[in-house]
């Protein structure tokens, strides 16, 4: 009993202090549901209920009063609803090649990953196709001659392009678009090389898609004012569209780490609902009668509260803004209620209203950098306050708090953006001091004036104050970023580490008492972990034209164009900065182009593509080995034969070598719904 009694004894310290370890228990069951290797089955839900039902009826006869039944309760509730949103948006994909034409209305317009327009389509249309055939959206890249059309939300358009199916991971533990995609109800991708044609006119599109337009507006208005990549920021911050940003500058606020001043996340929220609750405070205050007989404090809360509401609706509603949004409304409410504002309590709320809403967020960087920013600054800044660190200068107390802001988010958020985007900016604390007081004292005041006076048609002054702190900003990423050393590449983690790492800084974080510090030795051992992480030693694209075997200088790739998605992805995933073509160039294969030879773990393996890779690939099959084919053949005896329809069914396919054996991954090993092997029925409204 000795062992109970002082477990016990440790949770009743932490009596007071629980309520942020409720998202923590939701997201449990959340990321238990999305790591399964198959969709559960319904004896799995029976088990469920088996077990949640009596542990609900233990939790209200004990009125909540015992912790790990309550935890256990919200893990199984996380899990049910991961697994209710999973079936909720399921819809149509589509599954096959599709060449036609395309009519849809615009609910989104953005930029490929080639820097070309995309526009995302509602109430589709394809030629002979059913509607409950028909997906609920499709995304198109749009290439060639253009300028038809201006592409606002709300036009109904017409053309003729490529679709297909979103694609899986291009190699297994990857990024899974698909997943992605079946969340957001996108059934196929593609793009056209024909002019996009107008049918119907905005006005048509009004019901859901008037914040759509006013925010196109807006980002129209604010760069016609302010031209090139100083109106491209402007309007990425204040509408969340980044459409018009060059990738050059992207690149550099990347290396710089000033991309999050871009994402419409806690920073403005924060600056913008505290500026503007500021100003209405001052301004009451000035009026004595509103002074000495209004609570000017909460009026000011619910403007600030308001102005809040209405930038989430302008900026698209991303997982950060939202998390930025619900974080400020707690605070917000709290001083309605004479109630501390800033709290780990505040981070846990808004994180339970993301994880019911958008269980699907859990996996997303966005969700996992700004929760662990903001929960690390609110500690760090309590444990300040609780140690009296105080300066008689409010001067050296600002630029200490800059300094520690900028230094605490910016550890925080360093393995997760490590482990999602494969490097780490080594002069990013010297570029957010020199930048974002910049943003907080110039750029988002002089957005909230713009707002005030476009009525008056005057919103020009507001921008042309921001323009000289936005090319201020802009200038510091190029010169961080070429700075020698200013960022180094890092290989993907395995999957255990980011939740090693949540799991350990949580527990810093929130538990009371000394045993906090053991919260260091689950952050240990994922560090450990990734230091060791073993990358496939052959990768193979999911139409087997690529080919990537890793060398001592490197991944070789088979070719140095063509599949430049996967490519790009693998030397990412590697950790490794060359491009495709430099890295077509490193030795390793043997044979002629298009009869590419290598040995792996002593076994010959021979690709083929091109013209007759098929018949090549069948008259090689009796040497043995393992032959990788571009194409679709005839089943073959004598060799271990990868073609596209076996690759149609395993998706990309990563070879390991472990005691001179080869260990084979498949990223369609596991059957979910948003592969295509466990798909719930989808629906069309």
């Amino acid at each position: 009993m000795q062992p109970l009694t002082v477990f016990q004894g440790a949770i009743d310290r932490q009596r007071g202090h629980l309520f942020p370890w409720a998202p923590v228990a939701l997201a449990v069951g959340v990321g238990t549901y999305f790591g399964l290797p198959v969709e559960p089955d319904l004896a799995v839900w029976w088990g469920i209920a088996a077990l949640g039902l009596p542990v609900l009826a233990l939790v209200v006869l004990t009125r909540g009063r015992v912790p790990l039944l309550l935890a256990l309760l919200l893990a199984l509730t996380g899990f049910g609803i991961a697994a209710a949103k999973t079936w909720r948006v399921a819809a149509p994909v589509l599954e096959f090649r599709y060449y036609g034409p395309i009519e849809g209305r615009i609910v989104h317009v953005d930029r490929s990953h080639s820097d070309k327009p995309r526009l995302t389509l509602d109430q589709v249309v394809l030629e002979r196709m059913s509607p409950d055939r028909t997906p609920e959206r499709v995304r198109v890249s749009l290439h060639g001659d253009q300028g038809f059309i201006t592409p606002v939300p709300g036009l109904r358009v017409i053309l003729t392009g490529h679709l297909g199916g979103p694609e899986g991971p291009v190699e297994p533990g990857g990024f899974d678009f698909q997943r992605h995609a079946w969340f957001k109800q996108l059934g196929a991708v593609g793009y056209t090389r024909t002019p996009a044609l107008a049918l119907a006119p905005a006005s048509e599109g009004r019901a859901g898609l008037l914040v759509h337009r006013t925010r196109a507006a807006i980002s129209a208005h604010v760069q016609e004012v302010l031209p090139g990549r100083t109106g491209a920021f402007a309007a990425a911050i204040t509408t969340g569209d980044r459409s018009a940003m060059d990738e050059p500058t992207l690149e550099a606020l990347r290396i710089s780490n000033l991309a999050h001043l871009l994402a419409i996340s806690g920073l403005h929220m924060g600056m913008l609902t505290g500026f503007i609750f500021g100003v209405v405070r001052l301004g009451l205050a000035l009026w004595p009668y509103a002074a000495l007989n209004w609570p000017t404090h909460r009026i000011a809360a619910l403007v600030a509260l308001g102005a809040g509401a209405f930038y989430l609706a302008l900026s698209g509603g991303n997982v950060a803004t939202e998390r930025a949004f619900f974080m400020v409304a707690v605070m917000l409410v709290a001083i309605l209620f004479d109630r501390r504002a800033l709290t780990l309590r505040a981070v846990a709320f808004a994180a339970l209203i993301v994880l019911v809403f958008e269980p699907d967020a859990l996996a997303g960087p966005g969700f996992q950098m700004s929760f662990s920013a903001t929960a690390a600054l609110i500690w760090v800044f309590s444990q300040l306050r609780e140690g009296d660190v105080r300066s008689r200068s409010k001067v050296v107390n600002w630029i200490f708090a800059l300094v520690v802001s900028s230094a605490v988010a910016g550890l925080a958020t360093a393995p997760f953006a490590a482990a999602h985007f494969n490097r780490i900016p080594h002069y990013g604390l010297l570029a957010n001091i020199v930048s974002v007081p910049v943003m907080g004292a110039v750029i988002m005041p002089a957005a909230v004036l713009a707002a005030l006076l476009a009525p008056l048609g005057l919103s020009w002054v507001g921008l042309k104050i921001m323009a000289p702190a936005i090319d201020w900003i802009l200038s510091v990423a190029e010169r961080v970023a070429a700075l020698e050393g200013a960022v180094s590449h890092v290989p993907s983690p395995q999957a255990q580490v980011l939740p090693l790492l949540a799991l350990g800084g949580i527990w810093l974080i929130l538990w009371q008492g000394r045993a906090r510090l053991a919260g260091i030795l689950p952050m240990a051992v994922a560090l450990m972990l990734w230091s060791q992480v073993e990358r496939p030693a052959l990768l193979i694209s999911a139409d087997g034209s690529l080919v990537g075997l890793m060398t001592p200088q490197g991944r070789a790739l088979s070719k140095p164009k063509g599949q430049g998605f996967s490519a790009e992805s693998w030397l990412e995933n590697d950790g490794d900065p060359a491009t495709q073509a430099q890295a077509a160039e490193r030795t390793g294969f043997g044979g002629d182009r298009g009869a590419l030879v290598f040995e792996l773990a002593g076994q010959d393996i021979r690709h083929f593509t091109g013209r007759g890779a098929a018949d090549r690939a069948l008259e090689s099959c009796g040497q043995g080995g393992i032959v990788i084919v571009a194409a679709e053949t005839e089943p073959a005896e004598g060799c271990d034969l990868i073609d596209r329809t076996r690759l149609r069914q395993s998706g990309a396919m990563a070879l390991y070598v472990s005691d001179r054996k080869l260990r084979r991954l498949a990223t369609k090993d596991n059957p979910r719904p948003w592969n295509g092997r466990a798909q719930p029925k989808a629906r069309k409204p």
